[in-house]
């Protein structure tokens, strides 16, 4: 299956939330038996599900929901942040679905890369990849969003330095900077950025509209952003102003 086809097909789930696979054959061009082997690769990957004939889309409380969500935004901000790592190099990934992204590309690279992660959805979602050396941070467990977090966390990091941290976010303010939604999984990550001497903040542009919960990241401790062509001017003057590097892919 091409990119395009995956990106339309994962497009036309996600706006009809269930559909005929014999529809969606004729609106891709393809054959039901393409279709249906297109449909299995995006469920083993676990973008949707298939039941009785029909593509859904996955369940709005699981990971692999916010994973199909503009997921061909997310991929090119992946392959760029991917482009990043060098052979051999140790990097932490917090959480989120850019990140899977991010690892799984690496993977599919063949970089032998170590990852340092809070992240069990990462970890499962790139176990196929030999060339990838998974790490695990210990600390209290958050089945929803399937992370590690608290202070068993910052105790173990307090031994680690790495060249990069990629972390995601749930919002932005112009004059605060990046916000979290969740309190204990934001001060994991901010231990994390403390034990990095590069901070990347992997989002598509639709988290630069309004700020979240509480704050992640002030402007003065992020390094780069790698976003979509989406992002606000007004977002884009802000971190100008904090030097902070723009990618928008």
């Amino acid at each position: 299956m091409n990119q395009s086809r995956m990106d339309y097909l994962l497009k036309i789930v996600n706006e009809q939330k269930k559909i005929e696979v014999s529809k969606l054959a004729g609106l891709l061009g393809v054959s039901k038996v393409t279709m249906r082997k297109d449909l299995s690769e995006l469920e083993r990957r676990g973008l949707l599900r298939r039941q009785h004939g029909y593509a859904i889309i996955n369940n709005s409380d699981d990971l692999s929901y916010r994973l199909a969500q503009r997921y061909e935004i997310k991929l090119r901000i992946a392959k760029a942040a991917a482009e990043l790592v060098s052979e051999q190099e140790t990097i932490m990934i917090e959480s989120g679905s850019t990140c899977a992204l991010l690892a799984e590309q690496l993977g599919k690279q063949g970089k032998n890369v170590t990852i340092i992660t809070i992240s069990y959805f990462i970890a499962n979602y790139i176990s196929q990849y030999n060339n990838l050396h998974v790490i695990m941070l210990g600390g209290n467990y958050q089945p929803d969003s399937q992370v590690v977090v608290g202070p068993l966390v910052k105790q173990t990091l307090q031994g680690l330095r790495v060249q990069r941290l990629f972390a995601g976010t749930d919002g932005f303010d112009a004059h605060q900077g990046f916000f979290g939604n969740d309190i204990m999984r934001t001060e994991t990550v901010k231990a994390m950025a403390q034990r990095a001497q590069q901070l990347v903040i992997l989002t598509d542009a639709s988290k630069f509209i309004k700020a979240s919960l509480v704050q992640q990241f002030s402007l003065d401790e992020v390094d780069l952003v790698v976003t979509d062509k989406g992002i606000t001017q007004l977002a884009k003057d802000s971190l100008s102003s904090h030097k902070i590097q723009v990618s928008e892919v």
